[in-house]
Order: structure tokens, then C-alpha cells, then sequence
């Protein structure tokens, strides 16, 4: 399992990995700029060189992802915010990019109630020019993908439903630079149920039938503060939520999904992901694996003898 958080990056960028080592991740994901402005963080290319030789040669962080600014809206319909989004997003890319990360998660925006067959054409417009603006990866360094992330659906929001997701990616004729995260706790908000297995099975072939699992990169993994269908982000600690550790547990224990990097969220004690939540993460996982777990040879014998016992008992009178 890899289970990581999202940490502070900082302006030198690379401890940013230290501090993921602290909480015992083993992936991190940073934004690239404050969250909630504008002005970009300029990185000088010593900066992300560092971070690249740092991340390649981590004993213990496997992966970096980067979360692009809160601010875009790429559904927006005014023409200047749609440009500074826009600029924002490409930016924002060009520095993942330079940081050998491992995708660029991304909120797409909201249309306002335009609704989302008006919006689909210039959202697919804003991810072609991002994706072709931004500066290239370094030599020898895999291409950033764009990660489009599932939103709770507030608010006229773009990505609430994997159908929306899959006309995003069709619109830009299927572009291998464009992959998919998963938010547990937005994929609750917005009314899916993961909480067995046989829903989660239901879930991961609609993700592979109409995205394909090989987009899906990563999962940020949070409880919810809402119920499920209650249309909010609003994150709560593993195990602490509407959710709860047994509904998380068949969604992360899933064989295609196990695997991946899984994202903390959760406002630990205030400021973020702790040790503990990682651990709680953990034992998750480690209990969604064993519902998929067939029995043994040996598990079934006692079982079998069982049986034949009673088959050879006398009725009883």
C-alpha cells in the first residue's frame, strides 16, 4: 500500500518529502502556489532540479503530486476569469511539469447553472492550451499529467459524475495527458456508495468502462462530515465521518486500487495529516484487502470436516 498526504511545500520546495516522512507517508502531494491566490510562486530551475534529484532518489516517498490554485474556474462564463484560469492552470502545470510530478490534480470550476452541455467545449479548449503552453518536462522525465477531480456537486460544479468526467476527456479526443483522481469523500457527497463490495465492484467497472482504470493515478482518501448525497465538501478524519473506516474499506482494499497512492485530506488536529491518520489510513486498507481475500485450502478443511460430522450424526429425537 502507499499511503501519502498532502503536506506544505514551501518555497525551497524539498521538505516538503521530509515532512511526508515525518507522518510516515509514503507519497506527498503540494500545491504550487497558495491555494487561494493568483501570484504564482516563482521556482527557480535550481529550485525544482533539487526537488527532482531529491524526489528520484528518495528511499521512502515513491510519488509527488500537485494540487493546481482553488481559483480556477475553466466553466466560468466570464471571459477574464476564464483567461486568467486559464494562464493559472497552465502555470501550474509548467511547475509539476518541473517537478517531475506524478500528475496535477485539478478542480475544473463551476458553470453557475449554465449547465454542464454549454461548458464541456471550453473546458476542453482550457486543458488543450494548458497542456500544449506549458513548458515541457525535463528530458528524461515522464509528462505531468492533468488529473480531473470527481467534485461533491455544490454549486453547479464540473466532474460531479463520471459520465461528465468521460465527455471532459472525449472532447479532447481521448488525450493520454488527461487522467482521473478520485475523492472518496466527494464520491459520497455526490451520492455514490462504495460501502460493499459488490457497490465498489459496480463502481470500479463504471470507472474502467467509461474512463478506463489505467487514467486513474491516485485517490484522495477522506471521511465525510455529511451524508452521502449531501452535495458538500467537507472532509473529516479516517474513521470519524459518515463514512466510517468499514464504508472506506472495500473502495481501498479493491484489488485494482489497493495499490495506488491514496491521498490524505483530513484535518488531523488542525493542520493537517498526523501519524495517526496515516496509521488509521493503514488499517483500512489492510481490512479492505482481507474482504477480498479467498479462503484457503486449510481455512476450508475444518469447515468441510464440519459437515461431514453432522452428515454422520444421528438425528436427533
Amino acid at each position: 500500500m502507499n499511503i501519502g498526504a498532502h503536506v506544505r511545500g514551501g518555497g525551497q520546495l524539498v521538505p516538503s518529502l521530509e515532512a511526508g516522512v515525518e507522518i510516515g507517508a509514503t507519497c506527498v502531494q503540494v500545491f504550487t502556489q497558495s491555494p487561494r491566490a493568483w501570484k504564482p510562486s516563482q521556482y527557480a530551475p535550481e529550485v525544482l532540479a533539487n526537488y527532482r534529484e531529491a524526489q528520484a532518489s528518495h528511499p521512502t516517498i515513491t510519488d509527488t503530486f500537485c494540487h493546481a490554485t482553488y481559483l480556477i474556474n475553466l466553466a466560468t462564463g466570464d471571459p477574464e476569469l476564464y483567461e486568467k484560469s486559464v494562464e493559472c492552470l497552465t502555470y501550474n502545470l509548467s511547475v509539476a511539469r518541473g517537478m517531475a510530478a506524478s500528475g496535477l490534480v485539478l478542480h475544473v470550476g463551476s458553470h453557475k447553472g449554465a449547465g454542464f452541455e454549454e461548458v464541456v467545449g471550453q473546458v476542453a479548449r482550457a486543458f488543450e492550451r494548458a497542456l500544449e503552453n506549458a513548458d515541457a518536462a525535463p528530458e528524461g522525465v515522464a509528462d505531468c499529467p492533468i488529473l480531473i477531480e470527481n467534485a461533491a456537486g455544490a454549486g453547479g460544479t464540473v466532474g460531479r459524475s463520471l459520465e461528465e468526467i468521460e465527455a471532459l476527456i472525449d472532447a479532447c479526443g481521448g488525450d493520454e495527458r488527461l487522467g482521473l483522481c478520485i475523492d472518496t469523500q466527494h464520491l459520497w457527497a455526490s451520492g455514490v456508495d462504495y460501502s460493499s463490495v459488490a457497490a465498489t465492484r459496480r463502481l470500479v467497472k463504471e470507472i474502467n468502462d467509461r474512463v478506463g482504470l489505467e487514467r486513474l493515478r491516485c485517490l484522495h482518501l477522506n471521511d465525510s462530515k455529511v451524508e452521502r448525497g449531501a452535495n458538500r465538501d467537507r472532509h473529516a478524519n479516517i474513521g470519524e465521518g459518515t463514512i466510517g473506516a468499514k464504508g472506506l474499506a472495500p473502495l481501498v482494499g479493491h484489488p485494482k486500487l489497493r495499490d495506488l497512492p491514496l491521498l490524505l485530506e483530513v484535518p488531523g488536529g488542525g493542520a493537517g495529516p498526523r501519524i495517526q491518520d496515516v496509521k488509521a489510513a493503514r488499517r483500512v486498507v489492510t481490512a479492505g484487502v482481507k474482504l477480498y481475500a479467498k479462503p484457503t485450502a486449510a481455512a476450508k478443511k475444518p469447515a468441510t470436516a464440519a459437515k461431514k460430522a453432522a452428515a454422520k450424526s444421528p438425528p436427533k429425537q
